[in-house]
C-alpha cells in the first residue's frame, strides 16, 4: 500500500509539473512579436483559403489568411511550417495557439484582437456613438470617431452599403434599428446576402441606391408585420403623409369653346388624394449649356429650399405619359421624425 501511495504521489507531481510547464510556455510565447496587426481583417467570411471550409478555421496573425485545423497535416499546420508563421487564432473559440508546437497562448496583450474580431457594446455605448467627440486611433495610424462603419465593398454592393450605413446613424431609434436590421457583429457578406433578395441573389451587379432604399424600407416594414394601419419602427421613424393634387391637361390644339367645355367635365377637374411616403425625391433644374459669367462654374448652385418648393402645395409640374399629361402639385401634411431626401442627379438618355 505504501509503495502504491508513493507511485501515485510521484505521478501526481509529474502531472502538476507538466501542467506548470505548459502554463509557463503558454504565458511566455516567444512569437508574439511576429503578430502583424495592420493586416488583420475579420470582416470577411470565415473560410479556409485552401479548402474553403467553414469548420475549425484559424486566422494566421502574421499574414492575416485563414486556414483550417491545427493538427499535424492540416492546412494551418502546413502553413506554419512552410512560412515560419506561428501565432494563430481560432475564429470560433477566440483562443490563441502556437503552431506547429500546438499549445495555447495565454496573454492579456491579445485582448484587443479578440475585441476586433467580436466587439461588444453596451446600450450606453450605442447611445453615445453620435454624442462622443473623442477620436480613436486605428492600427494603420488613422484617427476616427467611434461608431458604426460601412460594409466592405465585396464587388458592386456600394449602393447597398450607403443605405445601410445611413440607417445605422439614426440617433433616436439607433438601437432598435440596429437590432432589427441585424447590425451586430456579423460578416458583411452575411448582411449583403440577406439583402440579396432585392436582386434575386445577384450581389455582384451594380444597382440604383434609390431602388434598394425603397425595397429595403418596404421589406423591413412588412417583415415586422407592418401594414398601412399597423405601424412599426420603420413607419414611426420615416413615414410621412402628403396631399396630391392632380388635374388632366387640356390639349392645346383645342379651340377656346372646346377647352371651356372640357373644363366642365369630371376628368379635367382637379382631384385630391392623401398619400404616404417614406422618402421624397427632389428634381434638379436642367444643366445649362453654357458657362456662367465667371466662365468657371458650369454647374449651378441650387439652394435646397428651392428644391423643396416642389412640396409647398403651390408649385405645379407637368407629368407626361404616352397618352396624356397631368399637372400635379404636392402638399406635405405630416412630416416624419427623420426625413429622407433623394436628389436625382443623374438621368438616363
Amino acid at each position: 500500500m505504501a509503495e502504491d501511495t508513493i507511485v501515485g504521489n510521484k505521478a501526481k507531481r509529474r502531472r502538476v509539473n507538466q501542467n506548470q510547464e505548459e502554463l509557463e510556455r503558454s504565458r511566455n510565447c516567444p512569437y508574439l512579436d511576429t503578430i502583424n496587426r495592420p493586416v488583420l481583417d475579420f470582416d470577411f467570411e470565415n473560410l479556409c483559403s485552401v479548402s474553403l471550409s467553414k469548420i475549425n478555421v484559424y486566422a494566421c496573425l502574421v499574414c492575416g489568411k485563414y486556414f483550417q485545423g491545427r493538427g499535424i497535416g492540416t492546412h494551418a499546420y502546413v502553413h506554419s511550417v512552410a512560412t515560419d508563421h506561428h501565432v494563430f487564432l481560432n475564429l470560433n473559440t477566440l483562443k490563441f495557439y502556437c503552431l506547429p508546437d500546438n499549445y495555447e497562448i495565454i496573454d492579456s496583450s491579445l485582448d484587443d484582437i479578440t475585441h476586433v474580431l467580436k466587439p461588444t457594446f453596451t446600450s450606453q455605448d450605442i447611445a453615445a456613438f453620435d454624442k462622443t467627440s473623442k477620436l480613436c486611433r486605428a492600427y494603420d495610424d488613422f484617427t476616427y470617431f467611434p461608431g458604426i462603419v460601412g460594409l466592405n465593398n465585396i464587388k458592386a454592393n456600394d449602393y447597398c452599403n450607403v443605405v445601410l450605413q445611413a440607417f445605422s446613424h439614426v440617433p433616436k431609434h439607433q438601437r432598435d434599428l440596429q437590432e432589427t436590421i441585424c447590425f451586430t457583429c456579423v460578416s458583411p457578406r452575411n448582411v449583403t446576402s440577406s439583402c440579396s433578395m432585392f436582386k434575386k441573389n445577384e450581389i455582384t451587379e451594380q444597382s440604383d441606391a434609390l431602388n434598394f432604399l425603397s425595397w429595403f424600407l418596404n421589406s423591413l416594414h412588412t417583415a415586422l408585420n407592418g401594414t398601412k394601419k399597423n405601424s412599426t419602427i420603420v413607419s414611426k421613424t420615416f413615414r410621412g403623409s402628403m396631399k396630391l393634387f392632380s388635374r388632366k391637361v387640356i390639349p392645346i390644339n383645342k379651340s377656346i369653346d372646346e377647352k371651356l367645355q372640357l373644363m366642365l367635365k369630371e376628368e379635367y377637374k382637379e382631384t385630391c388624394e392623401e398619400s404616404q411616403f417614406l422618402y421624397l425625391t427632389l428634381d434638379l433644374p436642367p444643366q445649362p449649356l453654357f458657362k456662367d459669367e465667371m466662365r468657371e462654374n458650369i454647374i449651378p448652385q441650387v439652394p435646397i429650399y428651392s428644391l423643396l418648393a416642389k412640396f409647398n402645395g403651390v408649385t405645379e409640374k407637368e407629368y407626361k405619359t404616352y397618352k396624356d399629361s397631368h399637372m400635379k402639385r404636392f402638399e406635405i401634411t405630416t412630416l416624419p421624425t427623420y426625413l429622407i431626401l433623394y436628389i436625382k442627379r443623374f438621368t438616363k438618355n
